[in-house]
């Protein structure tokens, strides 16, 4: 690459789309863009938001972006159903506008405004950022959990899905983290699908995990177009070994797949796998409602042949949701803020079964959860 090309600035937010490149603050710039998925941009911001403004940072601050500012995010393709959808264009060049598609700094373009965020904040392309000497394009894959294409043996899982975003997953999920390591066991937690946001892995941090991971550190942007299943297995076995190398092997894997179980990020290809399936303690739905609830019953059922082992989130809220759960879908229901040791002991008690399962002379193939064997839906 031609030195003579290369500058120097200083960004005043390096996002978490970018955070697995290891960059400060101060970055060489190239003119050479790759425009692919990955590659890690310093763009300028040229608009002021009021809404939807914020970016999180690769130390896991949000801060307010500012007309004028100079951010470094990472190439992506978003496809969110309650958010900004972009894609990465086939050409990008200094001075060329993309957009900031969430606030994990996913860059690409974004097509049409929202309804309720406006229009998507727009950045001027300044260049590809380098790394390393010689210099060469930073990019998150560099540095990416390698994918696993057959996984015999993990710690038993703990898969937390919902019926759509914000139904309550990433609490559910830090609550199991903080309960389970109160009652002495060693927790590994990783968010499996989604798009570039630290956040939810750090939250589960805090309430005691041993070791964590995302797909971003397996060289996913967002989750979005690719099969997720090696990407997920990849993720299990590294927090496995992660987990062993720092004490001795980790009790349970709590696992957050992101957005709903159908959509766009891959959540229905782990679902549906077998091997998955059968290291499965436990799956945690978040639902927003009962409709939902019970379509994701009927799915589980008929698509996964697996059950639902509770049911958190708003559909709990109230007695008359959860009074709805159990009696008709035959599903325990548990408020993950307001009963919270429940839901933990609850979990707790299938996590041990799974293990004991696992450990018996000639398990059965699969394991589905025999505390609380399948019955039919009404």
């Amino acid at each position: 690459m031609p030195t003579r090309t290369i500058t120097t600035l200083t960004a005043d937010h390096v996002a978490s789309s970018a955070g697995p490149c290891g960059l400060g603050h101060e970055v060489r710039v190239s003119p050479y863009v790759v425009a692919e998925e990955g590659y890690c941009l310093a763009v300028r911001a040229l608009d002021a938001k009021d809404v939807y403004n914020q970016l999180e940072g690769a130390d896991g601050v949000f801060r307010t972006i500012e007309k004028g500012q100079t951010l470094v995010g990472a190439l992506g393709e978003r496809q969110a159903l309650k958010g900004y959808s972009g894609r990465i264009p086939r050409h990008v060049s200094v001075g060329d506008v993309l957009h900031v598609q969430n606030m994990g700094g996913i860059l690409g373009k974004v097509a049409t405004p929202h309804p309720d965020l406006g229009p998507a904040l727009r950045v001027e392309v300044l260049g590809a950022v380098l790394t390393g000497e010689p210099p060469r394009h930073a990019r998150i894959q560099d540095t990416a959990i390698e994918p696993v294409e057959t996984l015999a043996t993990s710690a038993p899982l703990v898969m937390v899905s919902g019926t759509a975003m914000n139904t309550g997953k990433t609490f559910a999920a830090a609550a199991l983290v903080g309960g389970l390591t109160a009652r002495g066991l060693r927790v590994a937690a990783a968010k499996l699908t989604g798009a570039a946001l630290q956040r939810d892995v750090r939250a589960m941090v805090a309430q005691g995990a041993v070791v964590s991971a995302s797909f971003i550190e397996a060289g996913a942007v967002a989750t979005t177009g690719r099969d997720m299943v090696p990407v997920a297995k990849g993720i299990i076995a590294h927090l496995n070994r992660a987990a062993q190398a720092q004490g001795g092997p980790p009790d349970v894997l709590v696992l957050e797949l992101g957005d709903g179980v159908i959509g766009p990020y891959g959540v229905d290809q782990i679902l549906e796998d077998m091997e998955l399936q059968r290291l499965t303690a436990v799956h945690v739905l978040a639902a927003t409602d009962l409709a939902g609830a019970w379509a994701c019953d009927q799915l589980f059922r008929q698509r996964y042949r697996a059950e639902i082992g509770v049911v958190v989130g708003p559909a709990t809220d109230t007695d008359v949701g959860k009074r709805y759960l159990q009696t008709s879908l035959g599903i325990p229901a548990l408020n993950a803020r307001s009963e919270p040791d429940a839901l933990v002991s609850l979990v707790a008690e299938d996590v041990l079964e799974r293990k004991a399962w696992a450990e018996a002379p000639s398990p059965l193939p699969t394991f589905n959860g025999p505390r609380r064997p399948l019955t039919p839906s009404p």
